[in-house]
């Protein structure tokens, strides 16, 4: 079967060719063909609630965003500050202080937490928070930050029902994540056909909704970032997006695993040095630490009109901090599903590190780039990537070059993790049907897999906005039926906590006692 994949993707790489031909033509045509549908969802997701009850703050407040919101600050309540308590237990799970052998699943708790944050941490954390600050000013990082924070209980809620909910294959692998255990949740509380409707909905937005935010677009920007770094390659768009294609395919073939091992040494190295890169430009620019400090807190709270006001800046920050951490978007659950654990809860408390490293760290470091480099006034007009560029390039003409190879991996870890979450979406929506009549659903699998490179090498040559924004739509509106389920199901989660803090104080009495003993 692999060799059968091999042989597919080979073949169906030849597509660039014929696309660098007719590039113009063929991204015209896809473009017309999803404007109805961009604009149709547009309405659906960021209609103004607010606005229809007759309240005007000035911007527009879209349904989506409130949606997130509302979420983060109930679960934040619910849990009682989970996301702050926790977070010391997080760190002790991810270095293993509490592992032991022989649990079910197929990744550990530090495969788990890279394979999510490398889906996450990807060009919205360089591109989309510089479109952020130079739209919503400096203020805009604090409320970044502050979504930050609460995303981190919604993050709880969602990956500890995604190890409860999960299904152990035959083979030994995990299937996992908001299809799951929407469709069982709700399945026990009597409510089967609500349940399997939510969870449809949910497979079918996560696997289209794959090929862009974590497929089309990162490759579109990788290739735009090579050639404004080397002009030269300005004929060679395709067998760039070839390269990354190929790149991908010989990682996701041997799925979570695969990627897992992968992420676990390429996510801490490419945050590391990008983490590092930051705080030289920061360190070099210590002088304005005090402007910068009072841009971000006056601009906070006191936007001007411009900026949408108060409101228009908090949303704008909420909105960069939603599309980046993913928070109540459900899909770190399927990763995070497939993790080596007998409780839960375990993998909730992992998740908490996740919006922490993403939104309060990674994308800080960003806005504090662009702050105290003064480039988040944008003055030359650039687009995200080349802005966040240009900041780094105050420090010497020849910084940006180091800022290439970290956009390559942030791209390269988000395709091949975010190929998982459309694998995962894809299969529970036909692997059965692929194994009642062809006897295995390893074809949905390898079926999606081909489909998912042919678009990361297609998307590096073909300028579909309009389709990268639909799918960027279908990917929020993941939120609408996941965080339904969060609400619903939020009583077992909570259970589930008491139960393992509970057996966790009896562990680590034992584990002290063990020591006065030695």
């Amino acid at each position: 079967m692999k060799k059968t994949f091999i042989f597919s993707l080979l073949s169906f790489l030849t597509i660039p060719v014929w696309a660098q031909s007719s590039t113009n033509s063929l991204s015209d045509s896809m473009n017309s063909l999803f404007k109805p549908l961009l604009a149709f969802m547009d309405r659906i997701l960021f209609w103004d609630p607010f606005q229809a009850m007759g309240f005007e703050f000035g911007t527009k407040v879209p349904f989506i965003i409130v949606w997130l919101i509302f979420g983060a600050v109930f679960f934040t309540i619910y849990f009682r500050f989970i996301n702050l308590r926790g977070l010391k237990h997080a760190v002790q799970l991810v270095f293993g202080v509490f592992d032991k052998d022989g649990h079910e699943g197929e990744i550990s708790h530090f495969q788990a937490i890279s394979t999510a944050c490398a889906s996450t941490v990807g060009l919205g954390n360089i591109a989309g928070v510089a479109i952020a600050i130079s739209i919503g000013g400096p203020g805009a990082t604090f409320w970044m930050i502050v979504a930050g924070l609460l995303g981190m209980s919604t993050k709880f809620t969602e990956c500890t029902l995604g190890v409860k909910y999960r299904k152990i294959n035959p083979d030994g692998t995990v299937s996992g994540g908001p299809m799951y255990y929407l469709r069982d949740g709700f399945a026990k509380k009597g409510w089967k056909r609500t349940g399997k409707t939510l969870a449809v909905l949910f497979a079918v937005l996560a696997s289209f909704g794959a090929m862009g935010i974590g497929n089309m677009f990162q490759s579109n920007q990788v290739v735009a970032q090579t050639v404004a770094t080397f002009p030269t390659l300005v004929n060679y768009q395709f067998l760039i997006g070839i390269i990354i294609a190929v790149l991908v395919g010989i990682v996701i073939i041997g799925g979570i695993k695969g990627i897992a091992r992968v992420n676990d040494k390429l996510f801490p190295l490419m945050a590391i040095f990008y983490i590092l890169s930051c705080l030289v430009v920061i360190g070099i620019h210590y002088n304005r630490i005090g402007e910068a400090f009072s841009l971000t807190i006056n601009g906070s709270f006191s936007a001007d009109a411009a900026k949408g006001g108060f409101v228009g800046v908090m949303i704008m920050g909420f909105r960069r901090a939603a599309f980046s951490n993913e928070a109540g978007i459900g899909s770190a659950a399927i990763a995070h599903s497939t993790v080596k654990t007998q409780h839960p809860v375990t993998e909730g408390y992992v998740s908490l590190l996740e919006p922490f490293i993403d939104t309060v760290v990674i994308c800080t470091m960003t806005a504090l780039v662009l702050i105290f480099t003064g480039f988040y006034t944008n003055p030359d007009n650039l687009a995200g990537t080349q802005l966040t560029s240009a900041a780094f390039a105050t420090i010497s003409p020849w910084f940006p070059y180091l800022l290439l190879p970290t956009i390559f991996l942030f791209a390269y870890t988000t395709i091949i993790s975010w190929s998982y979450y459309g694998v995962k979406s894809f299969d529970f929506l036909v692997g059965d049907f692929c194994e009642r009549h062809f006897g295995n659903r390893i074809y949905a699998t390898r079926l999606y897999q081909i489909l998912f490179i042919i678009i990361t090498a297609l998307g590096s040559v073909l300028s579909l906005s309009a389709v990268v924004d639909f799918s960027d739509m279908l990917v929020l509106a993941m939120a609408v039926p996941n965080i339904i389920g969060l609400l619903v199901l939020a009583p077992e989660v909570l259970e589930e906590l008491k139960e393992y803090n509970a057996s966790i104080k009896i562990q680590i009495k034992s584990m002290k006692l063990a020591k006065k003993n030695l």
